[in-house]
């Protein structure tokens, strides 16, 4: 399964992620991909995530795509320029690897190679008109292609960015650029994600409501503070500092967000960050 054929037939996608290893070593990666294979419709592979080197996720998802996976490529514009970025995705392509999630990318400053320039040759919506121009048979430079790619290709969305009038302008923008689906940042108020969602429904493209399994009151505030755009209510982390099983009482929290939400979107995308073991057990307690 992959998200464009999930999207074709119709179904509540569900996407969640895996992320490539700090070495060689991909033997944990896909022992994740296995336990995941029969529940989910696709697995991101994360690009270098919170600027943190690690095996390039074009090398990642060929290790997935020789395991029958159809992985979501991500791609962020931190360290390529649109050199690199064309190249590959060529590459990619190549191999058969053709849905990919356009990011701009986290900065370099938050990872552990702080020292890195980081190069932001591109940001996401020109990294979305790229994938577009070699879909049409051309590089950026206007120059033929042998052999042309067909990309299906996703964004990302912030419902709860503050202020969200600049948020929803980009959300048109990477529309108008090809954009087919969004997978959101972590959401949790649901109200909220009701009403960027009444807004997302005047435009034709999916939108499957992002997730990140919390395990501790501690995870909660910290997402609060430095990563912009989440917002884990109050009551949440109220209920999570209650727990006597915190990390339990994070997947009803997680589950039953997406039993809320289910009407209201396409699909949902889980994030457990390095706790995959987890993603099952919140698609079972939202009976999906």
């Amino acid at each position: 399964m992959s998200v464009q054929a999930a999207i074709e037939e119709g179904r509540f996608v569900v996407t969640s992620e895996v992320g490539p290893p700090k070495g060689t070593d991909v033997s944990e990666m896909l022992v994740t991909a296995e336990m995941l294979r029969d529940r989910v419709d696709a697995l991101n592979v994360t690009d270098n995530q919170a600027a943190v080197m690690r095996l390039c996720t074009l090398g990642a998802c060929t290790h997935l795509k020789q395991h029958g996976f159809d992985p979501v490529l991500q791609v962020t514009c931190r360290d390529r320029n649109r050199l690199a970025v064309q190249s590959d995705l060529l590459g990619a392509a190549s191999l058969g690897i053709t849905e990919v999630l356009a990011l701009t990318g986290d900065h370099v400053v938050v990872g552990d190679h702080p020292g890195a320039r980081a190069v932001f040759d591109l940001e996401s919506v020109q990294l979305l008109n790229i994938v577009g121009t070699l879909n049409a048979g051309t590089d950026l430079a206007g120059n033929e292609l042998a052999g042309v790619p067909d990309f299906f290709v996703g964004a990302v969305v912030t419902p709860d960015a503050n202020p969200i009038r600049p948020q929803m302008a980009k959300f048109e923008k990477k529309i108008r650029a090809g954009a087919k689906f969004f997978q959101t940042q972590a959401v949790y108020d649901v109200e909220s994600f009701r009403r960027f969602m009444g807004y997302a429904r005047e435009f034709d493209v999916k939108v499957f409501a992002g997730i990140v399994v919390l395990r501790s009151a501690g995870m909660a505030r910290f997402m609060n503070k430095n990563i912009p755009g989440i917002s884990v209510p109050a009551n949440i982390i109220e209920e999570l500092d209650a727990a006597s099983d915190p990390v339990e009482t994070g997947i009803q929290v997680a589950a039953r967000f997406i039993r809320e939400v289910h009407d209201d979107c396409d699909g949902v995308h889980i994030m457990a960050i390095g706790a995959e073991q987890l993603v099952p057990r919140v698609l079972d307690a939202a009976e999906l």
